[in-house]
């Protein structure tokens, strides 16, 4: 059942325990540049990689709302592990659009297996008899090392037009190479895919253009059929909300346990202080009503082309709105928060990270919900008010 806007819904058991678990390896996996497979194991086990699954392969056909708070659950102890936890499960949903010859492929093994996503068309597929000659390289691939398929994007010609298009990718078929080397994000291992030659058959395919529009095969659930834009901005800032909620934590024992110098008080009865935790605890609140609204209406369905404007707008403002929250706990930590092994600031790094994803960008989404409005015109007050109406 879902909470109320601010109480996010119950997490289960294993979900807690892999949060727990990616915040002891958190440290040392920023470090080797790559999640422990112990954590990997962990999320698959939590239920990530089925969430959204079909039932009739053995998935779950999940939601969004509960998607978001064990996202940012696991993102409270490792933003690199909830990254990895959110694609994986959004990489699946984008296989419900493949042929259901395609998908009973990509699930024979159970609905555990673990896909993700090259999603920019950097390769090219050439026609073949019975499917395609996928050649090419994909850079930031997160969680590429111990998927068991990748959905990689490629270029293809299509009905005399260059089309792009998903194709299904098991990983014997390709290599990885170690190119990963980031400020942020480190332990996501967003490495780069190579396919030389690769032949994909027919049913493996599919138009990018289904995946966006949510044309699935062989379901009609909500959790499939909504368009892919005004969906995925919750799951890519679910991380962000996570870490910033750690960095209130963080910031908070730091500050409490510091005392006072040079004849001052203790910093947590300075009102300085306490008004930076405020306005930041403030910025993380608000972020997470916007992206429990964007969340829940995915899951209740959109009213119109203004809903499905509305949740891209609401998520990138939600990102814009963590960074800036971390960014003064940060800057107000003092310098030893900058210290390589201090977790504050591998969080700050990670947030920046997060939110430069072209998801999250503000001027795209806040462009196209802001002339959504516009040509709306005297319809706009009944838009709010239909809004109103869904609480």
């Amino acid at each position: 059942m879902s909470g109320s806007l601010l109480t996010p819904t119950d997490t289960s058991a294993e979900v807690r325990e892999a949060a727990e678990l990616a915040a002891r390896h958190a440290a040392d996996a920023d470090l080797a540049r790559r999640l422990p497979g112990e954590v990997v194991e962990a999320l698959v086990a939590a239920g990530f990689a089925r969430h959204f699954v079909p039932v009739r392969w053995g998935g779950r056909a999940g939601g969004f709302e509960e998607l978001l708070d064990t996202v940012s659950t696991v993102g409270e102890g490792c933003t690199s592990a909830a990254w990895i936890a959110t694609v994986t499960s959004g990489a699946a949903r984008m296989g419900v659009c493949l042929p259901e010859e395609g998908q009973g492929e990509l699930w024979s093994g159970g609905a555990d297996t673990v896909v993700v996503g090259a999603l920019n068309p950097t390769g090219r597929a050439a026609p073949v008899p019975g499917g395609w000659r996928l050649t090419g390289e994909w850079p930031l691939v997160s969680g590429v090392d111990f998927a068991d398929w990748t959905l990689v994007c490629a270029l293809a010609p299509l009905r005399e037009r260059e089309t792009a298009l998903f194709l299904a990718v098991p990983r014997r078929d390709y290599r990885v190479a170690d190119t990963w080397f980031n400020v942020g994000m480190r332990a996501t291992g967003s490495n780069t895919l190579i396919a030389e030659g690769v032949f994909v058959p027919e049913h493996r395919s599919v138009a990018r253009d289904d995946i966006l529009r949510g044309r699935a095969v062989g379901s009609d659930a909500r959790c499939h059929t909504a368009p892919l834009r005004a969906v995925s901005g919750p799951l890519f800032a679910a991380p962000a909300l996570g870490a910033a909620r750690a960095a209130v934590r963080t910031w908070s024992a730091r500050m409490a346990g510091k005392p006072g110098q040079n004849g001052k008080g203790a910093p947590r009865d300075n009102p300085s202080v306490q008004g930076v935790l405020a306005r930041a605890e403030g910025e993380i609140e608000s972020a997470a009503l916007l992206l429990r609204r964007a969340a829940r209406t995915g899951d209740e369905g959109f009213g119109g082309e203004g809903e499905r404007a509305r949740a891209p707008r609401d998520c990138a403002l939600a990102a814009d709105q963590l960074v800036d929250a971390v960014e003064r706990l940060f800057r107000s930590a003092g310098s030893g928060a900058q210290a390589q092994d201090d977790p504050l600031q591998r969080i700050w790094r990670d947030v920046h990270c997060v939110a430069s994803h072209a998801a999250l960008r503000f001027e795209t989404a806040g462009s196209a919900y802001g002339g959504q409005l516009l040509r709306a015109g005297d319809e706009l007050p009944e838009h709010h008010h239909r809004t109103q109406q869904k609480r």
